[in-house]
């Protein structure tokens, strides 16, 4: 069986290739590198199924995430005693006041990403990271109390940071709204477990999806026209553990999809929008049919086989031939491996953001997971009964890169050749 299936896998790459849906790899000299921070001829844009800078040159986006930096995971951040980011907010808030809780947040934030991991992803050779935030970054609370700066505006300031740092590298910028008012699925990935409020066709769901547009509209308009911003990624992973079917995501998607499109687009009309589909291509629609431009789709992939991840990208690349593609998250996982992950990528010409770039949670060093991890572990905040003099000890300096992380290995034997 296993047999047969490489031969059909074989003949569809055949296939691909005939139809041209795979670029010709051609021998060129590579230009060389423009020095300083990005100008407007390194702003991106879409032809066709690549992406280019004003230049006319094609960015093949290779990168990492910088998961577990504005929105936390257990099984990726110091932490134990609640589930998920929610409720260890939440908790902070209860025990000390709202004030005393951003502070430790803050403190986290300050340390867990710093410049020295940008130089790091920089001399690695990475051209881009994908940032995941979530909606209380910027809100208090549900109801959408603003968060504001010293000025009495909006607070962005750790957005401005990532991509003025980045810039200053030619590292490119991918902003992803990892969790929505109202958390866009069940996963606690989002935020919140269990809880997919921003489809309710309730009050709630209504306010939150206000929100949501709120929220988009600013951060658009914060950074129209800003080269270092490489896309702007409107959900991540929409209906992810939610009991649909296909059919029923496809229709969840579409409509979500459709009103953040014209909501960005009403901000910012010139950078790139990148749509997920979670978990096949069936689950977005042909971008022509509701004239989306400059538009880029996004798939995630972490399971199965290499023959099974080359097959699930075929069929992506077939479904919406006319597109460029991004692979937002994977990582070798089951009988898949790094190599075959890159050069299936390679092929079809998928730009992509390995998860992730370091972990300070659960085996993280003996994971395929993270870039940078430790084999000693890392004290763990105990959010329910340590002190807030005690949490931000646990979230302070130890937390740094360079103060307690190893590099895993996976850089030097699995990454590093499939860069430039």
């Amino acid at each position: 069986m296993k047999k047969k299936f490489k031969s059909v896998l074989c003949l569809t790459l055949s296939l691909v290739l005939i139809l041209g849906t795979v670029a010709p790899v051609l021998a060129a000299k590579p230009a060389a590198e423009p020095e300083g921070p990005f100008t407007q001829e390194d702003f991106l844009t879409t032809r066709k199924r690549k992406i280019v800078n004003q230049r006319g040159e094609t960015i093949r986006l290779k990168g990492v995430n910088l998961g577990g930096w504005l929105i936390q995971e257990d099984w990726l951040c110091p932490y134990e005693q609640v589930s998920d980011n929610y409720e260890l907010l939440e908790t902070l808030i209860e025990r000390f006041g709202l004030q005393k809780a951003y502070e430790l947040v803050n403190t986290y934030e300050d340390n867990f990403i710093t410049a020295y991991d940008l130089d790091q992803i920089a001399e690695m050779g990475f051209n881009c990271v994908r940032v995941p935030f979530w909606y209380r970054n910027f809100y208090y609370d549900d109801n959408g109390t603003k968060i504001l700066d010293e000025n009495g505006e909006w607070d962005f300031s750790r957005l401005d940071w990532v991509v003025n740092e980045c810039s200053e590298r030619r590292l490119y910028v991918i902003l992803d709204m990892h969790g929505a008012p109202g958390f866009q699925s069940d996963a606690p990935h989002n935020g919140k477990g269990d809880s997919n409020g921003l489809y309710d066709l309730t009050p709630q769901g209504k306010r939150n999806r206000e929100l949501t547009d709120e929220l988009w509209t600013a951060i658009a308009e914060r950074f129209r026209g800003n080269p270092a911003v490489a896309m702007y990624d409107l959900l991540n992973e929409p209906c992810c553990d939610m009991p649909v079917t296909e059919i029923q995501r496809r229709i969840y998607n579409e409509l979500i999809y459709k009103r953040l499109y014209k909501t960005v687009r009403a901000a910012d009309p010139d950078h790139i929008i990148t749509l997920e589909c979670i978990w096949t291509p069936l689950a977005l629609p042909q971008a022509k049919t509701h004239g989306w431009e400059n538009v880029v789709y996004q798939v995630h992939f972490y399971n199965n086989s290499d023959e099974i991840f080359a097959f699930f990208l075929l069929l992506t690349r077939l479904y919406h031939r006319s597109m460029p593609m991004f692979m937002g998250e994977f990582y070798p996982h089951k009988r898949t491996t790094w190599k075959g992950c890159f050069e299936t990528m390679d092929s079809l010409n998928f730009s992509w953001a390995l998860w992730t770039y370091k972990g300070a949670g659960h085996m993280m060093w003996e994971s395929d997971w993270c870039l940078r991890g430790s084999k000693d572990g890392f004290e763990r905040a105990r959010i329910k009964t340590d002190s807030a003099e005690e949490i931000a000890r646990k979230w302070g300096e130890c937390i740094r890169t360079e103060n307690g992380y190893t590099d895993s290995g996976h850089y030097d034997k699995n990454v590093k050749a499939f860069l430039p």
